[in-house]
């Protein structure tokens, strides 16, 4: 009678102990299983509604073209590929789709995502009045020359504190050094003369700038960063093989 007693206390035991195993085996299975499954990405992101650097940095209200800025970002990765970028922290713009009495030299620090600069520049004085709408890699053309420039060293010359350029596009700007073409300091390069005649003075080819902020302009741009002059001019887009056939003109 005490053996049979005992059984039904036991049996149930037994049973709990089982049940409480099973579930414990179970769970065990689930979370090795868990832990193995591929990470879910938590945050989903609409890429159409990602901005560009572009607009990021909202360089449309400085002035600079979409146009110029996608163009150069094109050439600078080029360029940066075949090891001609030493310093790929900055990249320089020069915009002759505005008029020279708009500051259209844009100089950005891509790494911080910042312009650094925005000031007024020349254009040859044979490539137009206001507008630069004709170039030339000629010497003596007296015109600018369109582009991907690396820039050089400086030097102390005729027109002051200088920066040699050296033109990247066979046929197009790779006359640049021979032509004496180098970024200087120009006191006909000021917003009082635009005002007065409608643009301001005009170089040989040279990109002139400022004389109160030359120095800066140069120091941050100098020894092996990228330059692109940028307008929409038809040969200029059918023969830069930097940028390729594709590129559009408007």
């Amino acid at each position: 009678m005490k053996l049979k007693r005992l059984v039904k206390p036991l049996i149930f035991i037994l049973t709990i102990g089982l049940f409480a195993f099973l579930i414990t085996t179970l769970t065990t299975a689930e979370n090795a299983t868990a832990a193995h499954e591929p990470a879910v990405a938590v945050i989903k992101t609409d890429s159409s509604k990602q901005e560009s650097l572009y607009d990021n940095m909202r360089l449309d209200s400085a002035g600079l073209s979409r146009e110029a800025f996608e163009n150069a970002l094109r050439g600078y990765q080029h360029l940066e590929e075949t090891g001609r970028i030493k310093n790929p922290d900055v990249i320089s713009i020069i915009d002759f789709s505005l008029p020279s009495t708009k500051k259209r030299l844009f100089v950005i620090d891509l790494k911080n995502k910042l312009l650094l600069f925005n000031t007024l520049v020349s254009h040859g004085r044979n490539s137009g009045k206001d507008i630069a709408s004709t170039f030339s890699n000629q010497m003596n053309s007296f015109k600018s020359s369109l582009g991907f420039y690396i820039t050089g060293d400086t030097y102390t010359g005729e027109h002051g504190y200088s920066l040699r350029l050296e033109g990247e596009e066979a046929g197009i700007n790779d006359n640049a050094l021979s032509r004496g073409i180098v970024m200087h300091s120009a006191n006909y390069v000021n917003e009082s003369l635009g005002k007065i005649q409608g643009y301001i003075g005009r170089s040989l080819g040279c990109p002139a700038i400022p004389e109160n902020i030359h120095r800066k302009v140069i120091e941050r741009i100098r020894n092996g960063t990228c330059l692109f002059l940028y307008s929409p001019d038809k040969y200029y887009s059918a023969h830069t093989k930097i940028l390729g056939r594709d590129s559009t003109a408007s």
